[in-house]
């Protein structure tokens, strides 16, 4: 059993996990497995760390599955879009779930924001931080309680938002984000958050809708079982494509700038 770090480019994506006639991050990951002649169909013993949806990234997204030892981070991503790159690697028992024997997971949000009181989205997240039950954070109808840890600082326009938990429901994480970004803004009163914590089921316009998917990655699966070593060559292939995806993003941007400065101008 190998586990492999997975880093990708959620864009292109309806999520993580396969789905028919979408492409999905676990597809590709089979199909290259399959490629390589290591599966037929799903991978023997696979698992994931967790589910990631559309348009969300991951840095250390983590699958375990058997295959024999050439299999190399290097070696899968010869059958991985570019899109997609394994690029480290550890030893696992043969017993191993990915999904079972994380210990937490841990997500990063870049939240544009430059009108947010950062004191403000401190004191909102930290009454959300600990153990609550997330059933008005989550479309989920069980197992919503969880236990949240939760910080959050200023990077210039945005507010940086880190959460981790053993696991999360679904939504749960872009629910916390716009929670506290009404709160740091000034749309929504800290004493929404209680309500929200509470028991009565708040839907509708007084709910709480989930920040988009694209400023949300997947940074950590810990597992304090496993040793992961990371492939050389691997890590440079993604550092390469993610650096070129970074350089096409930035110059996205100064082209949009571009067109709402000379309108600006343009305007009598």
């Amino acid at each position: 059993m190998i586990a492999f770090r997975i880093a990708y480019d959620g864009r292109p994506f309806h999520g993580f996990q396969r789905q028919p006639d979408v492409p999905t991050v676990e597809e590709a990951v089979f199909d290259a497995a399959n490629a390589l002649g290591v599966a037929d169909g799903k991978p023997e013993g696979y698992a994931a760390a967790g589910r990631t949806d559309a348009g969300v990234s991951a840095v250390a997204q983590t699958v375990a599955f058997e295959c024999p030892d050439w299999l190399t981070p290097a070696a899968l991503n010869s059958e991985l879009p570019a899109s997609v790159r394994a690029w480290a690697s550890a030893d696992a028992p043969d017993d191993f779930h990915a999904t079972h024997d994380a210990a937490s997971r841990a997500y990063r949000y870049h939240c544009y924001a430059p009108d947010a009181d950062l004191a403000r989205a401190e004191e909102a997240l930290a009454r959300l931080a600990g153990r609550n039950d997330f059933h008005n954070l989550t479309p989920d109808d069980e197992n919503t309680v969880r236990e949240l840890r939760a910080e959050v600082h200023r990077d210039g326009d945005y507010l940086v938002f880190d959460l981790r938990a053993s696991g999360f429901v679904r939504e749960m994480v872009r629910r916390v984000v716009s929670l506290v970004r009404g709160v740091a803004t000034g749309d929504a009163k800290l004493a929404k958050v209680g309500r929200v914590l509470g028991p009565e089921q708040i839907d509708g316009p007084q709910g709480v809708a989930p920040a988009p998917a694209y400023p949300l990655v997947m940074v950590d699966a810990e597992y304090p079982m496993l040793t992961f070593s990371v492939d050389d060559e691997a890590a440079a292939s993604a550092r390469e494509i993610f650096e070129g995806l970074r350089e096409e993003r930035a110059t996205r941007t100064r082209v949009a700038s571009e067109v709402v400065e000379r309108t600006r101008l343009s305007e009598p």
